[in-house]
């Protein structure tokens, strides 16, 4: 559709400036310059002059960067074809200086103009191929992103089932229930580019549930969340790397806080943890380093993420606007 917007509205100017052209070339300054309107023979040799210039010279000396040359032939065509109108068609009898000083812009104009046009039309298509090769290059990267993002949920949760499958057998069922269903909202439900933010939070609390039953007795969970309305979407498996991150750092015998609110149409999250500070962090972890990317690439100026280490806590805070 953009291709025939363009190519229609390239077709109309042209319409446009040679009916105006001819107008004034006949009209307007042919008292001046000739009796007889020669300018109506010359008129279809100026559209060959127009247009091989349009689609072979400009093309050709453009592609080779070639612009000085470019620039010595086009006056030399104007010039040339200027003779032509003088000698061959007005036949006006002038001197050289006298012809061009007289007939050259009727040259010079239709090629400057259509000159100007291809190359407004050639920076309009770089333009346009440069925003769709951008938004392809998004969209890879944030299918490659979440591609990351899928595993790493996935194995987390398999190790955990694993360990129970031996240590606790009878909890095993609940276990694979809740993967169950934390696999079916990746599957199927975090194709598009954004989800019900209430399916998102029920996709955590599953998570949720699930540490829950993984860390009893161990750790003190303490989750809470609030929305002022079901209409609100947001990018999928954003929230549920802080979340992670926040079991998966902690120290035994801690509390874990986390605490999201959605309203006025902006979504906060706290996270805060308890960890070991005298342990070297992972840093080739793609936990938080994914999130940023992606916070940058799908909300890059509606969003804020801020990570305080402090007293051996750990505390994460994300805003993101307009939901």
């Amino acid at each position: 559709m953009s291709f025939i917007k363009k190519h229609s509205a390239e077709i109309l100017i042209h319409l446009l400036f040679w009916v105006l052209f001819t107008f004034i070339s006949l009209f307007v300054f042919t008292p001046y310059y000739w009796a007889e309107n020669p300018f109506l023979q010359y008129f279809f040799i100026l559209l060959i002059i127009v247009y091989t210039n349009n689609l072979f010279l400009l093309p050709l000396f453009v592609k080779k960067k070639w612009y000085v040359l470019y620039g010595a032939v086009f006056l030399l065509i104007s010039v040339v074809a200027t003779q032509l109108y003088c000698n061959v068609f007005a036949r006006c009898g002038c001197s050289i200086m006298k012809c061009l000083s007289d007939y050259l812009w009727q040259t010079l104009v239709p090629l400057l103009f259509f000159s100007f046009t291809w190359m407004l039309f050639k920076f309009l298509d770089g333009q346009e191929k440069l925003a769709q090769t951008a938004q392809e290059r998004t969209e890879m990267e944030l299918k490659f992103l979440k591609s990351q993002i899928n595993p790493h949920v996935l194995l987390n949760n398999l190790n955990t089932i694993y360990a129970y499958s031996i240590d606790k057998p009878n909890q095993t069922p609940d276990l694979i229930l809740k993967l169950s269903e934390n696999l079916k909202h990746v599957l199927y439900e975090t194709n598009t580019e954004t989800v019900s933010l209430d399916k998102e939070l029920q996709f955590i609390q599953n998570y949720i549930d699930f540490q829950k039953i993984r860390t009893e007795g161990i750790k003190e969970i303490k989750y809470q969340f609030n929305t002022d309305s079901e209409q609100y979407r947001i990018a999928p498996l954003l929230l549920i790397t802080i979340i992670e991150n926040a079991f998966k750092h902690s120290v035994a015998h801690s509390k874990i806080d986390i605490i999201i609110n959605a309203e006025n149409q902006q979504l906060t999250l706290v996270s805060s943890n308890q960890y070991n500070s005298s342990i070297k962090e992972n840093s080739n972890a793609i936990g938080l380093e994914n999130l940023k990317k992606r916070l940058s690439l799908i909300y890059p100026k509606n969003h804020t993420l801020s990570i305080v280490k402090e007293e051996n806590r750990y505390t994460v805070e994300l805003k993101i606007q307009q939901l």
